[in-house]
């Protein structure tokens, strides 16, 4: 049933697939993380920033639904870290593109092997945008005034997921389907980029099937 719309501004609406009947998992080979530790991460991304400048990463928020409420698509690593599926863009490489890459290599089959639902992923739309003004582990969804050359530019895009599709997890990691309620004000376990999902998506309407 489509909801009533807010005045004369139409809602747009999203379909999301039933978890348990529209999708199956495999496993691949372990994706090892390139750094060991938070500090090891900034000290690389310091290095990098000299030679590349401003880091830019891509995210993608894939959505499911079970019980008739939305469900956002995470990888665990260890039993404490969770995070959007997605990364580092290489110089000169386009954000759609960049995205697609990331997205094949956490969550696809190897093109060698046959499966009948083999993911499509298909960019959707910006959602937000995430600053890092220093080489420390605190992004902002807007530039620091003082801030004129931020290190990092992090880019959340919807992707909108076919009714059928076959995702490959790699064997270290975990992909769980988070339901809103459990991100809503929660950056204590999910930290506040993931926790602020629910009212990002909170200007869509969802269509269950």
């Amino acid at each position: 049933m489509a909801l009533p719309t807010l005045g004369s501004v139409s809602v747009p609406t999203i379909t999301l697939y039933n978890l348990e009947t529209n999708y199956t998992f495999g496993t691949k080979e372990i994706l090892m993380e390139k750094d060991t530790s938070v500090s090891a991460r900034m000290l690389r991304m310091k290095d990098m920033y000299e030679t590349q400048g401003m880091r830019r990463t891509v995210d993608g928020i894939l959505l499911v639904h079970q019980h008739n409420h939305p469900h956002v698509l995470l990888l665990q690593i260890g039993n404490t870290f969770f995070k959007l599926p997605g990364g580092r863009l290489r110089p000169g490489e386009g954000e759609i593109e960049g995205l697609q890459r990331k997205l094949t290599g956490k969550l696809a089959p190897h093109t060698s092997v046959h499966h009948p639902f083999p993911p499509q992923w298909e960019v959707g739309d910006l959602l937000c945008q995430w600053w890092r003004p220093n080489f420390e582990t605190l992004l902002y969804p807007y530039v620091p005034a003082h801030i004129t050359r931020p290190k990092e530019c992090k880019k959340l895009f919807l992707i909108p997921l076919p009714e059928r599709c076959f995702f490959a997890v790699p064997r270290n990691l975990k992909l769980l389907a988070v339901p809103l309620f459990e991100l809503y004000d929660n950056p204590q376990r999910y930290g506040p980029i993931i926790s602020a999902l629910p009212q990002l998506l909170g200007r869509f309407n969802f269509n269950y099937l």
